[in-house]
């Protein structure tokens, strides 16, 4: 049986549950007590995800897939295939060097007889264009863009222990990226490039794209472009 943990606030449990409905045994929400940031976030999770592998994705992210299968979904199913046996598998997709400000970006060689597939070689945590230009390099990635995090990642146990140790050096909010980091080296770390679209929702209209992305993928699409062609058109008519 399938089941999820969401980490959340202090005090936060009840009014998500409220809004995620009657959650039963499958849903359980896990208090963060105080607020250290993205790696004490996830540590709360240690327990509720045992000794396997699980999936994480992060919270202020949203995915549209237009193939038969979602992003997740995909991830999980290379996870699961022998090129990837028991290593962390992080969704990454190219992007353009304008946005590394949002997200961590790695360096990569790509897996051979996998097409999708890389070697994760390198990891900078929102690096500036100069960092990531001589230290993520990625073969025949176009100009300008870079393999950065999808927000969806499947871990083994072992992020746990990094985790542990980036608390325990780092006085600052330590993050996913600076745990996986650590594994670099030492244990295998793939990452999968993605066909579906993310949507940060913490972005300047982030929540209003994914809001667009998702009308736009469902069945009154042709509504919804009808609306935005009529909007556009009043605002050419007052200008």
């Amino acid at each position: 049986m399938r089941e999820v943990a969401i980490v959340v606030h202090e005090g936060d449990a009840e009014r998500m549950a409220l809004a995620a409905g009657e959650p039963g045994p499958r849903l359980r929400f896990l208090t963060q007590p105080e607020p250290r940031g993205y790696a004490h976030a996830l540590l709360q999770a240690r327990e509720f995800a045992g000794d396997g592998r699980f999936l994480h994705l992060v919270g202020d992210h949203l995915w549209v897939s237009h193939g038969e299968k979602g992003a997740a979904e995909e991830l999980v199913a290379l996870a699961a295939t022998p090129h990837c046996a028991g290593a962390a598998v992080s969704a990454v997709q190219a992007t353009r060097e304008s946005q590394l400000r949002l997200y961590g970006a790695i360096g990569a060689t790509r897996v051979a007889g996998a097409p999708s597939l890389y070697s994760v070689e390198a990891v900078l945590e929102k690096p500036t264009p100069t960092d990531a230009e001589q230290r993520l390099f990625v073969p025949g990635l176009r100009a300008g863009h870079y393999l950065c995090f999808f927000g969806m990642h499947v871990l083994p146990p072992s992020i746990f222990a990094h985790l542990d140790a980036e608390l325990a050096t780092n006085t600052g909010r330590p993050s996913l990226t600076q745990a996986l980091a650590r594994s670099l080296g030492h244990e295998r770390w793939l990452a999968c490039e993605v066909r579906a679209r993310r949507f940060n929702l913490g972005e300047t209209y982030g929540l209003l794209a994914a809001q667009l992305a998702l009308a736009l993928a469902g069945k009154d699409k042709d509504e919804v472009l009808l609306l935005l062609t009529d909007l556009l058109a009043q605002r050419e008519r007052m200008r």
